[in-house]
Formats: structure tokens, C-alpha cells, sequence
């Protein structure tokens, strides 16, 4: 199957699986907030961070093994593939346990971090984070066999099988929700499902490919494990980095200003995410497709390539963020009503790290299908240290939540600076001039049509309605995309696109 059909393909599963999830975790979360409480939220939102942040024992090896699949897959070497998946099962396996082992040490400290959440007993907030752990360290028992799944340019079966297990768990759920009121029911509901779905997919994919069942393994060459290990070294670092700077906002709000907070800015994040979710389906289900067009072509083809990636990246991520930006609180305010709404500068602050956001992960995707994890190893531990010095010395100031923020967005900047002038040396032997240039030029279209569209919904948006929202969303999407149509039409990037979109027509 070829590159553009294997990633089409992964879109189109990607797609139908993203909208059928997300409208049901709406549903589900507007009933969420009508029975339980704020705290519970924010300790749903609270744990399911947590456990993100223990994810870092993973530190790297998924992606270096993934990367080094590729080569085997592309040239058929079934061989080579089971002995790398032989060492990406004992990794696995070692790192469940590191993940439990630190999960359970952390106990004593969940008081510290649900700062506010007093009518929830102390037993009651252990075990609620068991059944988080729980399900977090019975996943790695399975992830790594996806891993082929991800080389062989397959993503679709993955996306089916969470689709498929989403939709069941938000069903089970609300009706257990609705009928018991209990939080203990809801979350062990969603522990049963993931269960099942794990030991289902277990099955499938040994089906699916007979042979990792095989015991004639020839194990790795020293060269080769030795390259495996030095790429998730230098992984580690990113991982760590990543970890401070991406996944401890909430571990921060929580502890220092409150745990309600935390739940309050999910809400916001729960929209972002549905939405970003859709965007990065694209650019995900190609990560595969570089890593096949990294191994058999050359680096002036990879270079024409990545520009109309980042050029379809910018456009999309500059769509979205507009519409964030004019819509994101009044759809709250719909939603869940005026109670749950954040302070606009807040609110700013987080849509500016989402639009930067989207070139940090068109490189980050590069890098990792090329294989590119050395060169730029301290850049993250640099990023997650500003992170958490300028976050937690803002959040202890008034500025409060704004403070928090602030720091997710300087230490996000870091990269986007630093990122493209090593991809562009290492990658494709260019500078990157061009990037910034382009960077600065979508950059100025995006704040031009935002100050139109929030100029214009100052009118239409007076006073909220669901009519003038959705007149809001027509304008938006009519006002932007034809002004970048206008300014990019002719682009080399647009023209590439548009003749892979007009091809599927004709």
C-alpha cells in the first residue's frame, strides 16, 4: 500500500472515530458536572495527569523502537522484526512495573496535590487514583504490540479498536452515571471496558501477526541494541523535558491554587483537544509515511515534502486557533454555562501555546521519523526547568492561574525557536531562514483576520445565542480560509496539495 494511500486511510478511520468519541464525551460531561461535584471533576482531571506524568517511565524507548522498525518493515526483514519486538516486549513489561512501584509511592502525596477538595474523604481519593493506576499499567502490557501496526503504516486498526471501546465505555458510563450517581461505578465501568479492550487487542494482533508468537528469536546485534539504547537515552531527555513542561499545569493549579480550578480548565482543554484532535489525525497518520519516504528517498524530495506538511500544518492550526480564540468561551458559556468560564487572558495564553503548539509538533513528528533525538536532547530539560520556575513563581503570585500559563507559553517559544535550525542542519544540510520567514508571514495573516472576526463578532455576538454562534462559525471559516486562499493560492505547498485533492475527483 503506498504512502498517500495508507495515510489517507488512516485520516478517514482517524476522523470517524474522533467525531463519534468526542460528541458522546460532551454529552458525557455535561452530565458529569450535573451530578458530581467540582472537586470530583478536578480529581478526575487531577489523576488522569498524574498518570500522564508517570507515562515518563516509559522515557522514550516506544518511539526509538518505532523508528527503528521502519527499515526492516520497508525492505520485509521479518526476522529483524521479531527480534525488535522480542526487545520492545521485556522493555515493556520492566516498565509497567516502574510505573506501578512509582504510582503506589506517590500516594501519600495526593493530599498535598488536591489542595481544597475536603468533603471527598482521604479513602475515597486513594482508591479513585488505584483504579487510575490501574488502568494505566495493565496498558503497557499490549502497547508495545502496536508498534507494528505504526511501522507497517496501519494506524487505522488502533484508532478502530479505541473508537470502538470509546463509544461502549461513554455509553456504559452515562447510563451508570445517570442510574447510580456513584463515583466508584463510573470509573470502574471504564477499568472493566479498557480491560476487555486489552485483552482483545492482545488477541487480534497475534492473529494479526502470527509470528511474534515465534520462539526461533535471533536476538539483536550489539550494534543494533547499542543504537536502540543510544537513541532512547537521548529520548530520556526530551521525555523528562516534555513531562515538566506539557503535563504538570495541573498538577500545579491544583496544588497551589485549588483542585475546582483544575477541573474548570479541563472543560476548556476537553474542547481544545476534541478539536486539536481531529488536526493532529493528519498530521499523525503520516508520521509513518515519513518515516517510509526518510528511508527510500532523497533529501531534496524529503525537504518539498516537509514544506507542504508545515504549510498545511500552519493553515489548519491557524483555522482552528482563530475560531478558539472568537468562540471557544461563548461555547462554554452554551455548554456548561457562565460558572465555568475562565478569564480571557487566561483563555489567550492558552490558545497562544495551542497555535505554537502546531509547529512544535510538524517538527517534532519529523525529527521522530527521522530519527533525529541527540542533537537537541537538553533542549527539553530546558524548556520543562523555565516551565516550572516562571509557573509555579507566577501561580504563587495574584496572577494566579494567568501565571501558570505565562510559563507555558515562554518555555513553548524556546522550541519553536531552536527546533527548526537543527532539523533544517541535520535533516536537509539548508538554514532555516525560509521557516522563520514563513513562520512570521502566517503569523501576521492569523492576527489580521483574528482582529476582523473579533471586531465583527463584538456585533454578532452581543448577546449569546446559538444562531449567532453558528453565524460566527460560518463567518470565521468563510473570512479566513479565503484570505489565506488569497495570500497562499498560488504557493508551490497550496499548488502540491491542491493537485492531490482535485486527483481524487477526477
Amino acid at each position: 500500500m503506498g504512502r498517500v494511500k495508507s495515510a489517507k486511510r488512516n485520516i478517514i478511520f482517524g476522523y470517524i472515530g474522533q467525531l463519534s468519541t468526542a460528541l458522546m464525551s460532551f454529552v458525557m460531561r455535561k452530565i458529569f458536572i450535573l451530578y458530581f461535584t467540582e472537586n470530583l471533576l478536578g480529581v478526575n482531571s487531577l489523576y488522569t495527569n498524574i498518570l500522564a506524568v508517570l507515562n515518563m517511565a516509559e522515557l522514550g524507548i516506544g518511539t526509538a523502537l518505532n523508528f527503528s522498525l521502519y527499515g526492516p518493515v520497508a525492505r520485509g526483514e521479518k526476522e529483524k522484526i521479531k527480534s525488535y519486538m522480542q526487545l520492545y516486549r521485556k522493555a515493556y513489561h520492566i516498565i509497567a512495573v516502574v510505573v506501578a512501584v512509582i504510582g503506589l509511592a506517590l500516594i501519600p502525596f495526593l493530599g498535598f496535590f488536591t489542595k481544597g477538595a475536603t468533603e471527598i474523604p482521604m479513602r475515597d481519593r486513594t482508591l479513585y487514583y488505584l483504579i487510575f493506576l490501574f488502568n494505566t499499567v495493565t496498558s503497557y502490557l499490549v502497547a508495545y504490540k502496536y508498534s507494528l501496526v505504526y511501522a507497517e503504516q496501519k494506524n487505522y486498526i488502533q484508532t478502530n479498536i479505541i473508537t470502538v471501546t470509546k463509544i461502549i465505555t461513554i455509553f456504559l458510563q452515562i447510563i451508570v452515571l445517570v442510574t447510580t450517581k456513584n463515583f466508584y461505578a463510573f470509573l470502574l465501568t471504564e477499568a472493566v471496558a479498557l480491560l476487555i479492550q486489552k485483552i482483545f487487542a492482545s488477541y487480534y494482533l497475534d492473529k494479526l501477526y502470527p509470528f511474534l508468537k515465534e520462539k526461533d528469536i535471533t536476538p539483536l546485534s550489539k550494534d543494533e541494541s547499542d543504537q536502540v539504547w543510544t537513541k532512547t537515552k537521548a529520548l530520556v531527555f526530551h521525555k523528562v523535558g516534555d513531562v515538566a513542561r506539557l503535563q504538570t499545569d495541573a498538577l500545579i493549579i491544583s496544588s497551589i491554587i485549588k483542585v475546582a480550578m483544575t477541573g474548570i480548565v479541563d472543560n476548556y482543554n476537553m474542547v481544545i483537544s476534541s478539536v486539536s484532535n481531529f488536526v493532529n489525525i493528519i498530521f499523525n497518520s503520516v508520521i509513518s509515511s515519513f518515516g517510509n519516504l526518510i528511508a527510500t528517498e532523497s533529501k531534496q524530495k524529503q525537504y518539498e515534502m516537509f514544506r507542504v506538511y508545515r504549510f498545511f500544518a500552519s493553515w489548519i492550526y491557524g483555522f482552528s486557533c482563530v475560531g478558539f480564540m472568537v468562540l471557544l468561551t461563548p461555547l462554554i458559556r452554551l455548554w456548561l454555562g457562565d460558572y465555568w468560564v475562565l478569564t480571557p487572558v487566561a483563555v489567550y495564553l492558552i490558545l497562544t501555546d495551542y497555535y505554537f503548539k502546531g509547529d512544535r509538533i510538524v517538527l517534532s513528528n519529523y525529527k521522530t521519523a527521522a530519527g533525529v533525538f541527540e542533537q537537541d536532547k537538553y533542549l527539553a530539560l530546558i524548556q520543562g526547568f523555565v516551565n516550572l520556575v516562571i509557573s509555579i513563581g507566577l501561580a504563587l503570585t495574584p496572577l494566579g492561574i494567568i501565571g501558570v500559563y505565562i510559563g507555558t507559553v515562554v518555555s513553548g517559544l524556546i522550541a519553536n525557536i531552536t527546533k527548526p535550525i537543527i532539523l533544517y542542519r541535520t535533516c536537509f544540510d539548508k538554514s532555516a531562514a525560509s521557516y522563520f520567514i514563513d513562520s512570521a508571514k502566517y503569523l501576521v495573516s492569523l492576527v489580521a483576520v483574528l482582529l476582523t472576526c473579533n471586531f465583527i463578532a463584538s456585533f454578532v455576538l452581543a448577546e449569546l445565542s446559538i444562531g449567532g454562534f453558528a453565524l460566527m462559525v460560518v463567518i470565521i471559516t468563510v473570512l479566513f480560509n479565503g484570505v489565506y486562499l488569497l495570500l497562499y493560492g498560488r504557493s508551490p505547498e497550496f499548488k502540491y496539495i491542491w493537485s492531490k485533492v482535485s486527483a481524487r475527483f477526477n
